[in-house]
């Protein structure tokens, strides 16, 4: 049975409306809620199965959009799509929800924004789950994705969206079939003015990444991932082919933070839907002992 949410808005410091989907709690013991962050072109639809799973368990969960991003505001300085400015806006979230802390669950970017809020004020994080990211990615599956971030498609039709997602996706759930692909173009498309479905971002999310250039695509995040793991339930999920997140940048990862529970979803890419057998055993495992 998949959980409702209820929809919710908050306003960043610059006063963009940005937007979450507030899947509300069961019944039981009341436990901390799970702040939930999506990759760089996507929104909070991807985490639709593991929020109701998690809301299910008795857990709120608050899965935002970020500025740029499916129902929140398209910001008008594009050089604000970065992930200290995202993490701002998730310290607004808090404040206005009137969350003191919080378990971050991030997939992608969400988990560089989550390693950014742990430098901004890490007292917010009661634990962290890093969904095929770290703090050191591989320039291959950067280049890949940062080559069609932004760029415009045509997709008069929503079989040609799902051709899209297909292309563009394919590396990473080979195991897809056609009714998988046709509910990712819905969570990652929307209808436009036309009638023809778009993209549900703003194109304008790539500027930063072409300013940068070659500097973005490898950040050191280092310090940020070791502040994040200090003295906090740390867990790290991997697609077995991510081509994201390497196979030794996890190593790397594990042996920085010893402590750091591990799960690696076989046969995916960049990233885990987190509706995998195994990433959700994984989550459910951590989260039983975090309050």
């Amino acid at each position: 049975m998949t959980q409702t949410f209820a929809d919710r808005r908050f306003t960043s410091s610059d006063g963009l409306s940005l937007y979450a989907r507030d899947y509300g709690g069961a019944d039981g013991p009341a436990r901390l809620p799970v702040i939930a962050i999506h990759g760089l072109t996507r929104n909070s639809a991807d985490f639709g199965t593991i929020a109701s799973l998690l809301a299910q368990s008795g857990r709120r969960v608050l899965a935002v959009d970020v500025r740029g991003r499916g129902r929140s505001d398209r910001a008008p300085d594009p050089m604000t799509y970065r992930p200290d400015v995202y993490a701002r806006d998730i310290l607004a979230l808090l404040e206005q929800a009137g969350i003191e802390r919080a378990v971050f669950l991030g997939t992608s970017m969400g988990g560089l924004i989550t390693m950014a809020l742990a430098g901004l004020k890490s007292r917010v994080i009661a634990a962290a789950i890093l969904n095929d990211i770290g703090p050191e990615v591989s320039p291959e599956g950067l280049a890949r994705i940062a080559a069609y971030t932004g760029q415009p498609v045509d997709t008069p039709t929503w079989a040609e969206a799902t051709a899209y997602v297909r292309q563009t996706n394919g590396v990473a759930f080979p195991h897809y079939g056609d009714e998988d692909w046709e509910a990712f173009a819905r969570r990652v498309f929307r209808d436009g003015p036309e009638g023809a479905p778009i993209l549900d971002y703003d194109p304008d999310i790539s500027v930063p990444i072409r300013a940068a250039g070659s500097k973005a695509l490898v950040p050191n995040l280092w310090p940020s991932f070791r502040r994040l793991a200090k003295g906090r339930p740390l867990l790290l999920v991997r697609g077995a082919t991510s081509d994201l997140l390497g196979a030794d940048i996890a190593a790397r990862m594990r042996k920085a933070a010893p402590k750091m529970a591990y799960a690696e979803v076989t046969g995916v890419g960049h990233a885990p839907m987190l509706d995998e057998a195994e990433a959700r055993a994984a989550i459910f495992e951590f989260l039983r002992e975090v309050p």
